[in-house]
């Protein structure tokens, strides 16, 4: 599925950069044309050696020749690939490819790309976090480029903590998917659901739950590469931004989450309902902050969310594709089975929240996908984007 296409790849001034090699023969076995493009400081961390004998091309560092003024034509680079992988991708860089600072020839040929363009950041944990990245990222996102979450785990520093390189097996299947499957959604249009729902008790305080938002995030940014409208309805402390690619709605409550969904499902060929939404909501919301009163318990009465999914599996055309998730703690498959009928739906995807890896606030997630006639998929941990491929694979496979 490689077989020609032509990929691109930035290497940074990382110490991750000595994975790259591996990545880069892994591409060729495949059948890929690779060309290499390093910045000043990579050279620091690989070699171009290396790097051109296993890519069998020239490995690409200046805009020019000092030696007879021969341009490197970055316009033609960004234009002619297949795709452009930033890996690793320093913090500096981070910066640079989000402000168009184009004082090296991976940023003038990034600015001039057309192809889709996938970054992969790598770095210490506390240089990851730091706003300043983390908005250079949002703005990446933004752009409609696919992020590749770094890894947890010891860092060069001797810390621990996000921001290792993602493996390069793993991102090697990344890109294999990514060309397998980037046209199996389009022209369709998909309605995902992520994150949790607030319901508020006072003005500020709510119940609700620990759902980062991260897994529906990831179904929707995977369901746009593959071509698809998307429309994300989301917790208001979900952390996605609107790009061209996907629209997204912010709700607060179950009620508000249901109505925006009611309101725009008829029109998605897909729904993919991964949201977490509170069970319970209070039977009154007070006006004003509950104040402690001495050593007196306050009883808050409370009563049943509306049941979101089940009013989907209900309203639910014959063409379209509803998925459920079921996140469990016992008699898995049992529960997640009654849902799947319940509520009408043509697959669930299934969690054990006691698995380590799964379950809320992970970069990674454990899944077995159910299906009405009794039979399953299961696999291993996997990053959340790739578990998204594996769920948009299925619903793929079973579309209309």
């Amino acid at each position: 599925m490689l077989k020609g296409k032509k990929i691109l790849i930035g290497i940074t001034g990382s110490i991750a950069a000595y994975k790259m090699p591996y990545l880069v023969r892994l591409l060729k076995k495949e059948g890929a044309e690779v060309t290499v493009i390093l910045t000043p400081t990579a050279f620091d961390f690989v070699t171009p050696l290396t790097l051109s004998t296993l890519s069998e091309n020239p490995v690409l560092s200046a805009p020019y020749k000092k030696e007879n003024g021969e341009w490197t034509n970055h316009v033609t680079l960004g234009i002619t690939s297949d795709l452009f992988l930033i890996a690793p991708a320093s913090a500096s860089t981070l910066a640079k490819l989000a402000n168009g600072i184009a004082d090296n020839l991976l940023i003038t040929t990034y600015l001039a790309a057309r192809c889709p363009v996938f970054i992969a950041p790598a770095m210490d944990v506390d240089m990851f976090r730091h706003p300043a990245t983390q908005n250079n990222i949002d703005t990446l996102r933004q752009r409609g480029h696919l992020i590749i979450d770094p890894a947890e785990g010891d860092l060069a520093s001797g810390l621990k903590g996000a921001g290792r390189l993602e493996e390069p097996e793993n991102i090697f299947k990344i890109i294999q998917d990514f060309f397998l499957t980037k046209q199996n959604l389009n022209g369709k249009k998909v309605l995902v659901t992520a994150g949790s729902t607030c319901e508020p008790i006072d003005p500020v305080r709510f119940i609700g739950n620990h759902s980062s938002g991260k897994m529906g995030v990831a179904i929707a940014e995977e369901a746009a590469s593959m071509g698809a409208t998307v429309t994300l309805i989301c917790g208001k402390m979900t952390n996605i931004h609107e790009s061209k690619w996907i629209r997204v709605i912010k709700t607060e409550t179950a009620q508000e989450m249901l109505n925006a969904c009611l309101e725009h499902a008829p029109d998605n060929d897909v729904i993919i309902k991964a949201a977490a939404v509170a069970d319970f909501t209070p039977q009154q919301v007070s006006s004003e902050k509950i104040k402690k009163d001495g050593n007196a318990l306050k009883t808050i009465e409370l009563k049943p969310t509306v049941d979101i999914l089940a009013a989907l599996g209900k309203q639910k055309r014959k063409d379209q594709i509803l998925v459920g998730f079921a996140l469990e703690t016992e008699n898995v498959i049992a529960n997640a089975t009654r849902k799947l009928h319940d509520k009408n739906l043509d697959l669930i995807v299934v969690n054990d929240a006691t698995q380590e890896g799964a379950g809320f606030h992970c970069n990674t997630n454990i899944i077995t996908l159910l299906f009405p006639d009794g039979t399953t998929s299961a696999f291993e941990k996997k990053p959340k984007r790739l578990v998204a491929r594996d769920i948009l694979s299925a619903v793929c496979a079973i579309i209309p």
